[in-house]
Formats: C-alpha cells, structure tokens, sequence
C-alpha cells in the first residue's frame, strides 16, 4: 500500500467530496472532515486541509501537480498509515511494547496486540502512529477504540510490585519477562499470526538470557529496532498500553488527590517533595520506582 499527503483549499475539498459522492463514506473518525473508501483507494479528509490517498495505484486519484508538490510529501511527524499498515505486505501480525519505563511514578504497562487485516476496516488506521506523537487526548480516544477492536494481553505492573521485583531484576530483566508473558497470554487465548513483533530495547540473546529462569518462553519473535513506526501491531499495542498508564495515572490522583508529573526531570523533585510532606515518606513504595536517582533527591539523600 501506498500514501501520499497533499494539502487542499476549501474549494478544492469541496470538489473532491462532489466527486466521491457514490463512494462509502465515514464521517465519525475525530480530526477529519471525512473519509471515502472505494475498492482501489482510501482518502481521509483532516480538519486542517491535508488529505491522505492510502492505495496500490494512486496516480488515477491524485493530480501530477500534487505528486511533483513539496507538500506531497508522507508526514513522518505524524506517523503514516504507508509505514504502518503496509508492514510485511499487510499480512496479519501482532506486536508488542512497553509504557512507564522512564517515569518515576507511575507503573510499568506492557501490552501486546494482534491485528490482522480485516481489523483494519474497524480501527482508524490514519490516526495511528508512534505514541512519542500524539498527544494524550488523541491516545484517550484511540485507546478505548483498539481494545475494543482488538484481540490483546495488557500487563500493569503496579509500584509496590515493580519495587519488590527489581529489587533481583533490573529495568530490561523486567520488561522482558513482561513481554515474554504478554505473548504467552496471547498466545494461550488466541491463534497468533505468523509474525510477532516486539520493539527491541536489548538483543535477542540477552533478552532469552533474561527468560532463562521462566517457566516458559515465547520465542516465535521478531525483534526489530524503532518498530512502533513500522508495525501497526507495535503501534496498536503502544497505544492500548499508554492509555492504560494514563487511567492507572488518574486512578493515583484521585486516591492521593495529587496531581503526579510524569516523566524524572526537576519538576518531579519538586512534585516528590510535596507528596513526601503530605504523605510521607512510606507512601513513595506504592507510587514511584525507588531505584530513580529522584528518590534520593526527594529525601536530601544525594
């Protein structure tokens, strides 16, 4: 499959949705104006004027002088569906990541998801892209949607336990046996495809190396580096996996009545200190990761 993005005036918008008046059409998908499908071409129509042709053959749908335009070019920042549902020929495929890893407060949440190619008739396809860029609003709209849609395994695991685990494992170790878990559930649950992806944070070899003491290991993988922008599985399971942490994050406001900053910078010393104050020191076990440097800076420890 193909893409290609152009920007449209109203004028021109207007022209094309005369024109496609006998195709399907949808105009529920947030941030567009509309989407037309026939068998040879999809075209989303965005708020903002741009217009995505996603297709095999897309000279017959998009004039010459689009094609040789500076604005006919794929927008990487915003993810493509080019890159993401065109992975390995379109065949079926599930795909995992992880969410939390580098917040100091907050769980780790891992998430792997099957989508196959009728799926992609239900999920909005051109709105899904690296979770790194999309804002959190389009995430808590994505979210509920994929794990309606789609077969998955989510794992939250929640500060207390991540603080007695890693106190034997450490950050990979961790991730790695989340993962390895996330498959077998899938896999327990569901018939997988032939390929499954996981977003590489180590090598193969240390990743198995990390499993060695596990019951059981899923090791049907594929591991590929930077693979939430090229597999839609990937980005799929991303996705479900930061809306979860996004919720567990609400959740620890409303108990705490605390606003929580996310990521391990300043403005999480700053945050930390006023948490310690309000509920001391103890309380820190059951909504952060002990281990970060931050904790020593709450506490005046460095």
């Amino acid at each position: 499959m193909k893409t290609i993005s152009i920007k449209l005036n109203q004028q021109e918008i207007k022209e094309l949705e005369s024109k496609t008046r006998s195709w399907r059409k949808r105009t529920d998908i947030q941030y567009t104006l509309f989407q037309v499908k026939n068998e040879d071409v999809t075209i989303t129509v965005y708020s903002s004027g741009k217009v995505v042709f996603s297709g095999e053959d897309l000279t017959l749908y998009v004039d010459s002088k689009h094609l040789t335009n500076n604005e006919s070019k794929i927008d990487k920042k915003e993810g493509t569906p080019l890159t993401l549902s065109g992975s390995i020929k379109g065949l079926s495929m599930s795909g995992s990541d992880e969410v939390g890893t580098g917040d100091y407060f907050g769980p780790v949440v891992v998430c792997a998801a099957i989508v196959n190619k009728e799926d992609l008739k239900n999920i909005p396809v051109e709105l899904i892209a690296d979770t790194k860029q999309l804002k959190d609003e389009l995430i808590r709209t994505l979210g509920p949607i994929l794990k309606k849609e789609l077969k998955h395994s989510l794992l939250i695991l929640d500060n207390r336990k991540y603080n007695k685990v890693q106190e034997h494992n450490n950050m990979n170790a961790i991730k790695a046996k989340l993962h390895n878990q996330a498959f077998l559930h899938l896999e327990a649950k569901y018939d997988l495809p032939e390929y499954n992806i996981i977003d590489q944070f180590c090598t193969p070899e240390l990743y198995y190396r990390y499993l060695k003491d596990e019951e059981k290991q899923f090791k049907d993988l594929r591991f590929e580096t930077k693979a939430e922008n090229k597999f839609i599985a990937v980005a799929c399971a991303a996705i479900i996996a930061r809306y979860a942490f996004l919720d567990y994050f609400d959740q620890l406001s409303e108990k705490y009545d605390f606003m929580f900053p996310k990521g391990a910078g300043k403005s999480v010393d700053i945050k930390g200190k006023e948490f310690v104050k309000i509920h001391g020191e103890s309380a820190l076990r059951d909504v952060a990761k002990l281990h970060f440097i931050n904790t020593q800076r709450i506490l005046n420890q460095d």
